[in-house]
């Protein structure tokens, strides 16, 4: 089922259970205001009903090469375009399933920072990612100083940050910005393929993985540790553990058939 969410992104549920966010704005899916909103209200809706996993992409040829640039101006609306960009990317990042994104062409500046917000990144061989920003004379805005170095390391998001150069596609991987490579024009079957892996599984125990690994990056050791502890009495309270401890004990590993409950 395919439903237009309006202009410039569409939401289509298929095979497994998964959800495939796209963007479709020529020339090159600049991430523009109306975009943005667009995807906010996209994230929104999966929120509602949720799928077993997310795969968001550009299409066949981008990604997406960044904002809108049209759309810059003073320090207000430095202050409105951030905001538009934490909003969207924090919800999608926040979606309680696995979202991953599939990485055609070039994924700059707003548009690797979309990519960062994803759990996992498939990247054709083609792509280039990068936050080229300084050349404007502006910083990233949407995350980037924030996502890249928790993927990559403090020095190597500044070397790509403060030169503004793209790196190609297994740099991405070598350096762990990307998590798998692929052949051009496969990273969005390729994503869709590894998202219905996930819709399979055990998806509450997904949803508070995610939340410990995120929230104890904010976190000291004691505190995550802490964190973990609490989700990890929670588990025990859904269905798919008792599937899963049931299922091992008496068929072995690798067996269970869950309930995604």
């Amino acid at each position: 089922m395919r439903v237009d969410v309006g202009q410039f992104v569409t939401v289509e549920t298929g095979e497994g259970g998964v959800a495939l966010v796209r963007l479709d704005r020529p020339k090159a899916n600049a991430l523009s205001s109306e975009l943005l909103d667009e995807l906010a209200a996209a994230v929104s809706e999966l929120g509602r009903s949720l799928p077993g996993a997310v795969v968001v992409s550009g299409g066949p040829r981008i990604f997406a090469a960044g904002a809108e640039i049209s759309e810059f101006g003073g320090v207000d609306n430095g202050w409105e375009m951030g905001g538009r960009f934490h909003g969207a990317l924090n919800a999608l990042a926040a979606l309680p399933r696995v979202v991953i994104a599939a990485i055609e062409g070039y994924a700059l500046g707003g548009g690797l920072e979309l990519a960062m917000a994803c759990d996992l990144r498939v990247a054709s061989s083609a792509a280039k990612l990068g936050q080229p920003e300084i050349a404007l004379g502006i910083i990233p805005g949407g995350g980037g100083t924030q996502r890249l170095p928790r993927l990559v390391g403090p020095a190597r998001a500044k070397e790509m940050i403060l030169e503004g150069l793209p790196v190609d596609a297994e740099r991405a991987l070598a350096i762990g910005l990307v998590d798998r490579v692929v052949a051009p024009h496969s990273a969005e079957q390729e994503a869709l393929a590894w998202a219905q892996k996930f819709a399979k599984g055990p998806l509450a125990a997904q949803a508070l993985c995610k939340r410990a690994i995120d929230g104890g990056l904010g976190l000291s050791l004691e505190g995550g540790l802490e964190l973990e502890r609490k989700l990890f009495a929670e588990v025990f309270s859904t269905e798919d553990a008792r599937i899963g401890v049931e299922s091992f004990l008496t068929q072995g590993p690798g067996k269970a058939e869950f309930k995604g409950r």
